[in-house]
């Protein structure tokens, strides 16, 4: 294992599917024969996650990443950052104490990407309102690791083998969208949707298109006039920067050619109108990708699942794609 990449798996909320997932995902071949796998938790809730799945794979705490290089087979490496208790992690009720440490998951596993001691980082679903309780007030993970990095272009994107889809606003409220759409943001997140699907995919000049706001991309200004005073501003001035861009386009009709491959990515403006088609076709494989950053970083793209957390019966085909994809991108 020399040469593989050391890919750093936070565990996500310990009150939710996060370690069950992990130790599924852990079991399959794949993930050794390709990577690394480091996990960043807490041992009590991986422990519990073993007996739920039933699985012969035991857990090895260790002190320095590159240990991880030299566990036995059929070992976790397990950098514990927490010590929670047995009431601190029921199933499907997150603690201040669980939302506490899945903040420092993140936090330590971006500050070993930054610091270049792991190739990327995959993260396992959070309960964002445990993180408030707790005193770490953010809408998610993308939001927390593009403070993290100093980084201001950053985008959110979902992506499958068919679909792959960018967002102009991420977790705001449906009121707030309008006045968040501006030329700025549509035209970075066009640039950087560009930019991260050549890395992805190897594509020289990939085709996007961009969804309009309103319905009927605004009917002329009768619903609205994002599209002509912004939107289309924005996507005439990525053209002019060599970004072959369509748009904007209506939200109703563009997926059915989207899912025929006649794009390499869609960016849309607010999260439900490009994340419900895409989890439509891929919800068991998309991969949420945080684009612009200084680090890799994937996840699954899901959530906590809290009805299913404690029944072993959560899927794995997400994370999975997820770190390979962690592989990839590393490469």
């Amino acid at each position: 294992m020399p040469n593989l990449p050391i890919i750093v798996i936070t565990m996500g909320d310990p009150c939710g599917i996060g370690p069950e997932i992990i130790v599924k995902a852990l079991q399959q071949p794949e993930v050794a024969n390709t990577c690394v796998p480091l996990v960043i938790g807490d041992r009590m809730a991986l422990e519990r996650a073993l007996l739920v799945c039933n699985s012969a794979l035991k857990i090895l705490e260790i002190p320095a990443v590159e240990d991880a290089r030299h566990i036995p087979e059929q070992c976790i490496p397990l950098l514990a950052l927490s010590r929670l208790t047995e009431a601190d992690i029921v199933y499907g009720a997150p603690s201040i104490a669980s939302g506490d440490a899945v903040y420092r998951y993140i936090c330590h596993a971006a500050r070993l990407c930054l610091d270049g001691h792991v190739a990327a980082m995959t993260t396992a679903p959070i309960s964002k309102e445990a993180m408030h309780q707790a005193g770490h007030d953010y809408p998610g993970h993308t939001e927390l690791l593009a403070e993290l990095c100093g980084s201001d272009n950053f985008v959110m994107m979902l992506a499958g083998d068919v679909l792959r889809v960018s967002l102009v606003t991420i977790h705001e409220a449906l009121a707030d969208v309008p006045r968040l759409i501006t030329f700025e943001q549509v035209l970075k997140t066009i640039r950087i949707t560009a930019e991260g699907i050549v890395r992805l995919t190897g594509i020289k000049s990939p085709q996007l298109a961009v969804l309009a706001l309103n319905p009927h991309c605004g009917e002329a200004g009768k619903f609205g006039a994002e599209e002509t005073e912004i939107i289309e501003p924005a996507i005439k001035a990525a053209r002019e920067e060599g970004i072959t861009v369509e748009g904007p386009l209506s939200a109703d009709t563009l997926f059915h050619f989207a899912q025929q491959g006649r794009y390499d990515g869609v960016v849309a403006m607010y999260h439900d109108q490009g994340l419900i088609p895409l989890k439509m076709l891929h919800f068991d494989d998309a991969v949420n990708i945080t684009l612009g950053l200084p680090i890799v970083r994937t996840s699954v793209d899901h959530g906590t699942a809290y009805n299913l957390a404690g029944s072993g019966t959560a899927s794995e085909k997400s994370l999975l794609a997820a770190i390979r994809m962690a592989v990839e991108l590393a490469e």
